[in-house]
């Protein structure tokens, strides 16, 4: 029997506010709770102790823009056909055409902070939000009363003919006040938070907290590097001081917005997530970047390496017994998710387009099961970090591949093969049958875009 404290019972009589941090490009193993042996996030690691830590979350794509799509709609990137970042990579000599794809969040679709906003909100964006070259996309647009530093770029601008300085202000950013010279953007980004729920305190609130860290260009404070670079040894997997020092200036950010929570009162009644838009980019190998082992590859490619992502939900009156779950869920599951633990009023319209599935179950009990059999991706693209267009599906512990270029596949047991080294496609035939029929079925469904073979030169 759980202890419920007066605070909590208080608490449950109130609205819940949710604040909805991603970190941009962090990898599954980036955090000290998910065993990095280099970067330091004791904060981070502090919020996975109040809720729960899941060891197989899933990113809806391989890169950004798809997946922020996802999470603010609760629907496959294939069904939206916004399937790669905005605006893609231009590979003329690739084999095959990929198709024309949406390269924006369409006004027409129902999103998180429009629904928070309907049940009596407050709702703010703050940081990425690289989901439309026209500002007519972008966060102010889309249910959000307030937008700080979301426009069309995917990355902090650095363009020093214009005077842009990436991380460090001046930041040539047409939605957030340059600051003084040398402002590091995650402090500012933590700071303008931290402003906004004070300034949003007597009333519920919906919060992006979206930030550009980790993903580069990698700068950091030089003390911070230093600091990691008097660390760096040959037993460690991750050595890039730099992205070591920008992860702990993420958990320094998440440090100061849950104190602000917890100085207000608030911190009980508030949803936490805190999650990535894709798995860590590798870099190569005269500048490795992140280290995502023992997934195999990261950032634009097909594998583990690419799409599985740390994830922790903090929840309010909703206690798990068990700390750590290993159910995979994935990004579309975030709006069914906050709509079922916020109990908000939903047209059944938008409710009936959501792909996810809530995950309440879970975090009410630490054994709920969800109503669901597969979890799907669909990359009809080519990446510069070695991703071909392809499709996959996940079952239970199986994972099917299908490269579309070559229309091979790859079959893993990820349960005993986490690292995706023997391919068992040829070994348990009727399992790979089963699950390529359920893969083209799914495509089918969501009229999924497909790559199509070039016309020959004349």
């Amino acid at each position: 029997m759980l202890f419920i404290s007066n605070a909590a019972i208080i608490a449950q009589q109130q609205k819940n506010n949710v604040v909805f941090i991603v970190v941009d490009d962090l990898g599954w193993k980036d955090l000290g709770v998910y065993g990095s042996d280099f970067h330091k996030t004791p904060r981070i690691d502090s919020l996975a102790n109040d809720g729960v830590r899941f060891t197989d979350a899933y990113s809806a794509c391989t890169v950004s823009s798809p997946t922020r799509a996802s999470l603010m709609t609760g629907k496959y990137p294939a069904k939206l056909h916004l399937t790669d970042w905005i605006e893609g990579h231009k590979m003329p000599n690739a084999k095959l055409q990929i198709p024309d794809w949406t390269m924006y969040l369409p006004l027409e679709e129902t999103t998180l902070a429009e629904v928070f906003k309907k049940n009596g909100y407050s709702t703010a964006h703050i940081g990425k939000w690289h989901l439309g070259e026209d500002e007519i996309y972008w966060p102010e647009n889309h249910g959000f009363d307030i937008n700080i530093g979301g426009w069309r770029k995917g990355q902090p601008n650095l363009n020093l003919k214009s005077g842009a300085n990436g991380y460090f202000a001046p930041y040539g950013n047409p939605r957030l006040k340059d600051g003084p010279d040398g402002e590091y953007l995650t402090e500012r980004l933590a700071r303008e938070a931290c402003n906004y729920i004070q300034q949003s305190k007597s009333k519920p609130f919906f919060l992006n907290l979206w930030f550009y860290n980790v993903h580069t260009p990698l700068q950091a404070k030089q003390d911070k590097i230093d600091k990691y670079k008097a660390l760096v040894d040959s037993t460690k997997q991750q050595k890039n001081p730099t992205y070591a020092a920008a992860v702990e200036h993420v958990d320094e950010a998440v440090g100061k917005v849950i104190a602000q929570l917890k100085e207000l009162g608030l911190y009980d009644n508030t949803i936490i997530i805190l999650t990535s838009d894709n798995g860590g980019l590798i870099g190569n190998k005269k500048n490795q970047v992140a280290n995502n082992t023992p997934l195999r590859l990261g950032k634009g490619e097909r594998y583990e390496g690419g799409v599985r992502v740390p994830l922790i939900v903090k929840p309010t009156q909703f206690v798990a017994p068990d700390k750590i779950n290993h159910t995979p869920v994935m990004s579309i599951d975030f709006m069914p998710t906050l709509i079922d633990m916020a109990q908000l009023d939903v047209d059944k319209n938008v409710r009936k387009g959501i792909d996810g599935v809530s995950i309440k179950p879970i975090l009410v009990s630490g054994n709920g099961k969800l109503n669901r059999k597969s979890l799907y991706w669909h990359y009809p693209h080519y990446h510069t970090e070695g991703a071909t267009p392809y499709s996959a599906i996940r079952q239970d512990d199986w994972k099917l591949i299908h490269t579309i270029e070559t229309n091979t596949y790859e079959l893993y047991n990820l349960k005993t093969d986490i690292s995706e080294t023997k391919n068992l496609i040829d070994s348990v035939p009727s399992i790979a049958a089963k699950l390529k029929k359920e893969l083209e079925l799914w495509k089918k469904k969501m009229r999924a875009q497909m790559p199509t073979v070039k016309a020959a030169k004349k």
